[in-house]
């Protein structure tokens, strides 16, 4: 970031988590950059309590708030701390002093526009893109100062909502303007002629999309090119939705507090709580000698009653129960506090509290992501019977081809519609690029035997008639267009050289966090150079405890751990994302970790797994999930590792990308353990299969599809 380096805004990162523990990470990497950006700006700390005392004050205390702003002024400024130290009236100042107005608003708007319009180069090195909720921040603060010169009243933003990262707009068509005043209200939802941007980039252009109440519909497209923005801009109304339709959107996971897991799913049914605690008041009211023959509160509570029974209130303990269940929290785990979860485990719980609201338009993100396999087949049972409206983004092709009803295609900012699962868009799609192929090169040929007539006979007065003619046949021709086609993705890990023997071995380990409880016992597994073992199991039951003792961060409690003496391993973990600082762009994230090396090495290894050009500029914060794999994949090959240790490497990443994964595994050098659900990487790469089962690894002959039987029996049972 510009004029501020890593070391400076570790710093300020530390006194920050210090001082906060659980501030969310999107605020802090916001106030992180907030500070970097203006970092040239601040000469008092005032200033800096200008720019992010707000934020501050959102997430804790006035006093706390003006703590840290000091701090930060003492690492960004040494010097001018020390003279502010010595002048004891800056000391009491307010932690939001008014500021200096511009003695001409329209001085001002100009200074405000030219700053902002400068962040909007997206070529310069090093240069984030504009952030939207800064520049919404930016614009209600300017409007805040000229007000307050015009003597109006100052807006409280205390309330402001900054995690708007992206805009919509939308020609709404008569038709759809009508569509809430007939008095038979319909639940289908058709969003036409919209436009999706983020900063000065077009997601979505002209696009439209219609989804028929009761189908199943799944988003499908690259990696970064706008499927969870068209989410947020559906879930955020940003798009014209009708208000009586319910949305529910499944993106962050359930606040960990001392609420069960139980109750933490039935409380988000909102009629049946309120109606719960109306019958509460009114029985409480008839137990008291005042209203104990209240005929009133008697009808009222028979109407309670009856309401209460009209949704089956009495089956909503059971139903939860069951949801809870098939998502993999068993009978003790549904009565523990929400605290005690982990994210995942949070993340599965927001999607049982969607699954038992049952909301007229249910919007769910990379649902299998957390899940396991057993878990993955439940939903897919469950979701095939579900009432409402389903729009899923998935990478998962065996979860689309169970599910999808329709497969919408984001591509080249507009969204087309397959009937079918994913399997039947495959075949279409093929279809159809080869018919326009044809086409295609139809209407060149015809063009150039035009072309070739009238530059044959172009001088020729007796043809002039003619040729005159074919000229204005040749104009009137549509635009001729090549297909576009998307452009491959490729993947590639480093050479190695080859190693005999075995490389990687456990020979009867076991291994436990509580003598009570063994996570597994006599363990023998063993590796090659052209090993590619897959481990799968539900989760909890030990897959990633078994990968962190393979590579050596658990010593086992029992056996002996075996390792070639040029082992050299490379670990893509579940979380490898959250350690990367997203305040930085992929670059200076390889000149963090690997220090001393020239730029086109960084760019190179990062172009080997896909990010070049812009990407490769971008602050890691505004990539999507998939690209930020993307890096992390990078960051790993770097390494030089000889043997390959992955746990879920396909969360995030689109179908495309996982097939590349898939084939740069098959052509590494090295040998290759990974922990995954997704049943096409599996197939893509899998020699050997290993189940974690009761405290016991078992290779399980017949691979994948065995297993899979294996769970559909048991869920069947």
């Amino acid at each position: 970031m510009d004029g501020l380096d890593v070391a400076t805004l570790g710093k300020i990162k530390s006194e920050l988590v210090k001082k906060f523990h659980k501030i969310d990470d999107e605020i802090l990497n916001y106030i992180l950059e907030s500070i970097s950006l203006s970092n040239d700006e601040f000469e008092t700390v005032d200033d800096i309590e200008e720019i992010i005392g707000p934020y501050l004050m959102e997430i804790g205390d006035e006093k706390s708030a003006n703590e840290l702003c000091s701090k930060f002024f003492k690492i960004l400024k040494p010097q001018g701390a020390e003279n502010r130290d010595n002048d004891s009236d800056l000391n009491v100042k307010k932690l939001l002093n008014p500021i200096q107005i511009a003695s001409n608003a329209a001085d001002l708007e100009k200074e405000f526009n030219k700053k902002f319009e400068s962040m909007f180069d997206y070529k310069r090195e090093n240069i984030t893109y504009v952030n939207a909720k800064k520049l919404e921040k930016a614009e209600a603060k300017l409007k805040q100062k000229l007000d307050k010169r015009e003597g109006k009243p100052i807006v409280d933003l205390s309330n402001y909502d900054s995690s708007k990262l992206a805009s919509a707009s939308q020609s709404i068509s008569r038709k759809a303007e009508n569509q809430e005043s007939v008095s038979n209200r319909s639940f289908d939802i058709c969003i036409e002629n919209f436009d999706i941007a983020f900063g000065n980039r077009s997601l979505v252009t002209g696009a439209n999309l219609t989804l028929a109440f009761g189908r199943r519909y799944c988003l499908i497209g690259r990696n970064g090119i706008g499927k969870t923005t068209l989410l947020k801009m559906i879930s955020s109304r940003q798009l014209k939705i009708p208000a009586h339709i319910q949305i529910l959107h499944v993106e962050q996971e359930v606040h960990g507090d001392d609420t069960l897991a139980i109750d933490s799913v039935l409380e988000c049914d909102e009629k049946r709580r309120t109606l719960l605690q109306k019958e509460k008041e009114i029985t409480e009211k008839l137990h008291s000698e005042e209203s104990k023959n209240d005929a009133d509160l008697n009808k009222e509570l028979e109407k309670i009653f009856q309401e209460l029974e009209a949704i089956e209130a009495d089956k909503a303990v059971s139903r939860a129960a069951k949801i809870l269940c098939g998502l993999g929290f068993s009978p003790d785990e549904q009565k523990k506090a929400t605290r005690e979860f982990s994210g995942g485990w949070r993340m599965r719980l927001a999607l049982a509290r969607a699954l038992f609201a049952r909301p007229d338009l249910l919007l769910l993100d990379e649902p299998t992501n957390m899940l396991d396999l057993k878990a993955i087949i439940w939903l897919e049972n469950y979701l095939q019977t579900w009432h409402g409206t389903l729009l899923i983004v998935s990478h998962d092709r065996s979860f689309l081809n169970e599910v999808a009803q329709e497969i919408l295609y984001l591509h080249n900012q507009i969204i087309e519609s397959f009937r079918g699962n994913y399997e039947n868009f495959l075949k279409i799609r093929n279809e159809n690029l080869k018919n326009q192929q044809r086409e295609y090169e139809a209407q060149l040929e015809y063009r150039q035997h035009i072309q070739l007539f009238i530059d044959r006979f172009r001088y020729n007065a007796n043809r002039a008639a003619q040729v005159q003619s074919k000229i204005k046949m040749l104009e009137k021709l549509p635009e001729l267009k090549p297909i576009e086609k998307e452009k491959e993705v490729h993947f590639k890990f480093p050479d190695v050289e080859w190693m005999n023997g075995t490389i990687l071995r456990l020979d009867e380990v076991d291994f436990y966090y509580s003598t009570e409880r063994y996570i597994f016992k006599n363990v023998d597994i063993s590796a090659t150079m052209d090993s590619r073992i897959c481990i799968v199991g539900e989760n909890g039951c030990g897959k990633t405890t078994l990968l962190k003792v393979l590579i050596g961060e658990f010593e086992p409690k029992k056996g002996i751990r075996h390792t070639h003496r040029a082992l050299r391993l490379g670990y893509f973990t579940q979380h490898h994302i959250d350690g990367l600082n997203l305040a930085l762009n992929s670059v200076e994230v390889m000149q963090e970790k690997y220090p001393g090396r020239h730029i086109e090495e960084y760019r190179s290894e990062l172009g080997k797994f896909g990010v070049i050009g812009d990407m490769a500029l971008q602050p890691i914060v505004s990539l999507s999930g998939g690209q930020k794999s993307r890096v992390a994949f990078a960051l790993l090959s770097m390494l030089r590792p000889n043997f390959l240790v992955l746990d879920e490497p396909t969360n995030h990443l689109d179908m495309e990308t996982i097939e590349a994964l898939g084939e740069a595994l098959n052509k590494f050098g090295g040998g290759v353990i990974l922990v995954s659900h997704d049943e096409r990487l599996i197939q893509l790469i899998c020699k050997e299969l290993w189940l974690c089962r009761d405290g016991k690894v078992k290779s399980i002959e017949g691979g994948y599809e065995e297993y899979r039987k294996l769970i559909e029996a048991e869920l069947e049972y």
